[in-house]
């Protein structure tokens, strides 16, 4: 499987604010193909369940613009079912769904969009070697970071743009640790994000992770980092300043950013437990402040990925089903 933000386990982490509301009881869902249903209003947003039928059981939903186009992927990348991208727009019904994969790719995920309907994401090729991409004009064009060693196989990925045709990602260097950058898809330049004390100077093949997953239309950027301890936090990064976003809750093991809109929201998951007792909880960040949000169908599974200026959510959960689906969602907030 080839996996976005998920380096390297499955696993996209946030945090969550005293005080959020209690979690709802998970709850067993039955989603006919291609259907969209709507749960109770939990956590001041309206849930509904997003799916392509080319694969009921795997959906992720990364993506959303102020249209309300979402951006996602079905298929697990297992045997038999690869990963295939896609946009949907509202009402989000089967007919909704466009498909949107590199030429000639083994897999693809489409991993974020701007309003102007630009895209990003990252293909593989059948020895599972990935590269980032973003379209114009419905045009694919490949994107890596240049001039640098590589694992192997190679892992490049683009994961979010902005209106500006700034688009952030990742590549993963040969010792396997990633590396953040930002890509103007006008100017075709490149250019680091690097976490508080790694310069140009002293980043080596050794220097802890670090993935942007986001960015808004004032150049705020979002994502995730390993810490000097090996602990995976979640940031934000307005020009100079790096603001680190650890959940305020025991057991947390993980936080991870993935999403950012105009007005600061930051949206993301955050981690507990650990092995069988691992769950991954939602979450939106602004200004100090955590909230927890989960679909109440996957309390305790919720991954959010995407926010749009409107406060709208994007993301997925792992359904209480035999076969463990896994079910994009959106959630609107409740006015």
């Amino acid at each position: 499987m080839i996996s976005r933000r998920f380096t390297r386990t499955m696993v996209a982490a946030a945090a969550v604010s005293a005080g959020a509301i209690a979690a709802a009881a998970t709850v067993a869902l039955a989603v006919p193909a291609g259907a969209s249903t709507t749960s109770a209003a939990i956590h001041g947003y309206t849930f509904k369940t997003i799916i392509n039928n080319h694969d009921v059981t795997f959906n992720q939903l990364l993506g959303i613009n102020e249209a309300g186009l979402i951006a996602g992927y079905f298929g697990s990348g297992a045997s038999g079912h690869p990963n295939k991208g896609y946009t949907v727009k509202p009402p989000y019904h089967q007919s909704d769904f466009r498909n949107e994969n590199f030429p000639h790719s083994k897999q693809t995920q489409v991993t974020g969009l701007n309003d102007n309907g630009d895209t990003v994401g990252f293909w593989a090729n059948k020895k599972g070697a990935n590269f980032g991409f973003y379209t114009a004009k419905g045009k694919f064009h490949e994107v890596n970071f240049p001039g640098v060693p590589n694992s192997s196989p190679q892992m490049d990925q683009l994961l979010g743009i902005n209106d500006h045709g700034v688009a952030v990602g990742f590549y993963a260097n040969g010792k396997g640790n990633t590396r953040g950058y930002e890509y103007n898809i006008y100017s075709h330049r490149f250019s680091r994000i690097l976490q508080p004390g790694v310069t140009s100077h002293n980043l080596n093949q050794n220097t802890p992770s670090l993935t942007a997953a986001a960015i808004n239309n004032h150049g705020t950027v979002a994502g995730f980092y390993t810490t000097k301890g090996g602990v995976t936090d979640g940031f934000v990064l307005r020009g100079h300043s790096f603001i680190k976003l650890v959940a305020p809750y025991a057991g947390v093991t993980m936080t991870q950013a993935f999403g950012i809109n105009d007005s600061g929201l930051v949206v993301g998951a955050y981690t507990t437990g650990s092995g069988s007792s691992t769950q991954t909880w939602g979450f939106t960040w602004q200004s100090g402040h955590f909230n927890k949000v989960n679909d109440p169908n996957g309390v305790g599974s919720t991954f959010i990925n995407g926010v749009n200026d409107q406060g709208e959510l994007v993301g997925f959960y792992m359904a209480a089903n035999d076969n463990n689906d896994t079910l994009g969602f959106l959630a609107k907030p409740q006015n």
